[in-house]
């Protein structure tokens, strides 16, 4: 089997998926799943190429793959892969599949679509192992099951944006924080999906893109993806929201999420709560976009979503050069919850939810997950 592979590529669109399964040209290849490294945007862009379900999950695990929605695509396509590595005897197919459903369980602990997609993987194989079925039809029916994750995604987040459109006007300042664009998801995007399309169909908005310390998501992600599209666009860093704002430059803020309690309260990138603080101190509204897969109603509040901790030398240099003192102590947490009582909105595939969001969300989830 050839190696994995990083092929460089250009001509590449904003409407992009992050993630996507190939399937095998004849009978005697192998399904890969491409991956744009967005670790490398916006200056060099490269496919990562992955015949293996392991270089999946370092590609989640690296952030060559982010945003919650693209992280529970790759995660599917990665069990995918796994079903297609397996070895043909039931038994040993079945050991090895949950094998790799557990290592992507422990690649990102915040973003709750990817343990959502885990959990539908495993009951799509459970299903399958109960009606005692081959490997072939295994693979099969589990590829299957990926490919319907990642169109279901595009679909939500095209139903988003259109009942996000009825929020914003012509002429609009819109604030984002970090990246919920294509690149974030199956397709559109969540907090991009209702700027898109109210660009496609000529109303004007201004969005101020914060870079987002320390990947600079929105600075190399974000700013990318609207210059490709088009949308007229501005770059400030983190800690020019205030002044905006206080300028009437901005009058409102849309934020993805990775996971949202039963509250209503929001995991979302770090230093989307300061914004929202912001927000609420100049009277404008935040609207969160998210999947109702990305509504976690085990949890009764932010305070038992999970926080990933990740390596302090993010925050000390950048792209492997040193921006602090040698030595220097750091932390980050690659998330923050906000209260629920910041956010004016939620917008999923359902609609749009005004508080109280306990039984608004509720009603959403149920209504997408009775079938």
């Amino acid at each position: 089997m050839p190696e994995d592979t990083s092929v460089p590529s250009d001509g590449l669109t904003a409407g992009y998926a992050a993630v996507v399964w190939n399937s095998p040209g004849g009978p005697a290849d192998h399904p890969t799943v491409t991956i744009l490294d967005q670790t490398r945007l916006p200056h060099v862009v490269d496919l990562v190429v992955a015949r293996s379900w392991k270089t999946v999950a370092s590609a989640i695990r690296t952030m060559q793959v982010r945003g919650a929605p693209a992280i529970g695509i790759a995660a599917a396509m990665g069990v995918a892969l796994a079903a297609h590595e397996a070895p043909d005897d039931t038994s040993q197919f079945h050991a090895f599949v949950e094998d790799a459903c557990a290592d992507f369980a422990t690649t990102r602990p915040t973003a709750v679509n990817l343990f959502w997609a885990i959990d539908r993987m495993r009951r799509c194989l459970s299903a399958l192992r109960a009606h005692r079925a081959g490997t072939v039809e295994c693979r099969r029916v589990v590829e299957a099951e990926a490919l319907s994750i990642s169109c279901e995604d595009e679909a939500s987040c095209h139903a988003i944006g259109t009942h996000g459109m009825s929020l914003f006007s012509a002429g609009d300042g819109v604030l984002t924080h970090c990246n919920a664009g294509a690149l974030a998801t199956g397709a559109w995007g969540t907090a991009l999906a209702p700027i898109f399309l109210s660009h496609r169909a000529g109303v004007g908005l201004h969005v101020f893109v914060d870079e987002t310390r320390p990947f600079l998501q929105g600075a190399r992600l974000t700013a990318w993806e609207l210059m490709e599209a088009g949308i007229d666009c501005t770059l400030i860093t983190d800690n020019m929201a205030a002044h905006f704002m206080g300028s009437g430059a901005i009058q409102k803020v849309i934020v993805g999420a990775d996971r949202i309690a039963a509250n209503g309260d929001v995991a979302n990138k770090i230093g989307t709560y300061g914004v929202a603080i912001i927000a609420r101190e100049h009277g404008n509204p935040v609207y969160v976009a998210a999947p109702t897969s990305t509504v976690d109603l085990s949890l009764a509040s932010g305070r038992e979503i999970p926080i990933e901790m990740r390596d302090p030398a993010e925050v000390t240099t950048f792209r492997g050069q040193p921006v602090a003192p040698t030595g220097m102590h750091a932390l980050h947490p690659a998330f923050d919850v906000t209260p629920a009582k910041y956010v004016t909105a939620i917008i999923t595939e359902v609609g749009v939810h005004y508080p109280p969001f306990g039984p608004a969300l509720a009603s959403a989830v149920a209504s997408t997950r009775s079938g």
